[in-house]
């Protein structure tokens, strides 16, 4: 009986040592959810306006531009994928592979070829584990990405989309990543951002009078300048918007183990007093049983 009470005391330390750290991590992700989720909002209205301005030209100008237009001399798919440098955030990571994985598999059976680019050490774990290839990865602020990371990456995929078809150049340009809706509602998305698929801007189909634009220098000008700051907006727009989904996504996972925690914590309690309750039971008996025999001799 003894050794099943040292058993459950030394269980119960232990889960209550796990416990404060999940309880700390929780705090530590509640404490930057709201600084995360303002970054995300904020930085909408921008992502938005350039996207106006980006259809603007796209619809009005009647011109062909390497970023708007489709590739026919490779077959090659860029694909970033948004994860998480750390773990314990439940499915977070998980659900942008799955989502990740099943554009892969389109993608290939369109005949395309997958270049994959990651952020976040999960993601590199991940494929570095199936031995599969990856171009090139970020890693260390998945939770506090900042925008020198979002214009390298910008920068990266854009020489990527613009290099010849020898120097592994590629058609196609897509993002996995988590949008943030709720503290309790993260959902993974795909987007293709290259080619540009311009659709804000285009007037309805009942509007007969179309706003007349001028272009200076040149509409050609206007998209060089344009479209690389809209792919770098959209990209930030997305890692901040990852980054809020991971933080809600760990404090949910860390306030679910730490209610577990507890869970454990006063089971053991109670099978700990069960085992003193009958050791004790044992004693007594012990002790009678033996007064008992006094008294019969």
């Amino acid at each position: 009986m003894g050794a099943q009470q040292r058993i459950y005391k030394q269980r119960i330390r232990s889960t209550q040592t796990l416990k404060k750290m999940f309880r700390a991590m929780e705090l530590i992700a509640a404490s930057r959810i709201g600084k995360a989720r303002d970054r995300a909002v904020k930085a909408s209205p921008y992502a938005r306006a350039i996207t106006r301005a980006v259809s603007a030209v796209a619809t009005h100008a009647d011109i062909k531009h390497p970023l708007t237009s489709e590739r026919t001399d490779t077959n090659r798919a860029a694909v970033l994928v948004v994860t998480a440098d750390r773990g314990q955030a439940g499915a977070y990571s998980a659900s942008v592979l799955r989502e990740a994985e099943a554009l892969r598999q389109q993608l290939e059976e369109e005949g395309k070829e997958v270049a994959l680019y990651v952020t976040g050490r999960r993601g590199v774990s991940f494929y570095q584990f199936r031995r599969r290839e990856i171009t090139k990865s970020w890693t260390g602020d998945s939770d506090n990405p900042s925008l020198e990371t979002a214009q390298e990456i910008g920068n990266v995929l854009l020489d990527a989309f613009e290099a010849p078809a020898d120097e592994g150049g590629v058609a196609e340009l897509h993002v996995v990543f988590t949008q943030f809706k709720s503290m309790v509602a993260q959902e993974p998305q795909v987007i293709r951002l290259l080619p540009l698929e311009v659709v804000d801007g285009v007037a309805p189909a009942e509007e007969k009078a179309l706003p007349l634009y001028e272009f200076e220098p040149s509409s050609e000008a206007v998209l060089d300048a344009l479209l690389p700051r809209y792919i770098r907006s959209r990209l930030f727009n997305a890692i901040l918007q990852a980054a809020a989904s991971e933080l809600a996504a760990r404090q949910r996972a860390m306030n679910t183990a730490t209610k577990n925690a507890e869970d454990i914590i006063r089971k053991y309690t109670r099978l700990a007093n069960q085992a003193r309750q009958a050791e004790i039971t044992q004693e007594i008996s012990e002790i009678v049983s033996g007064s008992d025999a006094l008294a019969a001799s």
